[in-house]
């Protein structure tokens, strides 16, 4: 049997509504696909929470979380992953990649043209179809 893992993304917008985008590296699982940055949800943590401390340990910046917007499973090879991705907005510091090989800026219209991880496509096509509120 596979492997489970929930994960939680962030979906993080700036003051010029692009979105931030983030390289997995070559030493990560699926190499070299664009996803939105976080991880898994420890033990005891919320949702919320999980991000948060993601976002502070791969970007070295703090984000205030906003609603949900997708909930993917996606089987891969090896695992199957549950990911739920959320609104977000960076409130302290600014995110520097340190476990992703880059990070880029792209509006929403820019997002489709990246070669996202299949986890994360369901959120993209919600993105670049809709005009989510911006905070």
């Amino acid at each position: 049997m596979k492997k489970k893992v929930h994960v939680v993304g962030a979906i993080i917008e700036n003051e010029q509504n692009e979105i931030l985008c983030a390289l997995r590296g070559p030493e990560m699982t699926l190499p070299n696909y664009w996803e939105f940055p976080g991880g898994k949800i420890e033990s005891g943590e919320s949702k919320e929470e999980a991000l948060k401390r993601e976002i502070q340990e791969e970007l070295g910046c703090g984000i205030e979380v906003f609603e949900h917007i997708e909930d993917t499973t996606y089987e891969y090879e090896k695992v199957i992953v549950r990911l739920e991705t959320f609104m977000a907005k960076v409130v302290s510091g600014s995110p520097v990649a340190s476990e992703h090989a880059k990070l880029k800026w792209m509006t929403r219209q820019e997002l489709p043209s990246l070669n996202w991880a299949p986890a994360d496509i369901p959120a993209i096509e919600k993105l670049s179809n809709c005009n989510l509120d911006k905070y």
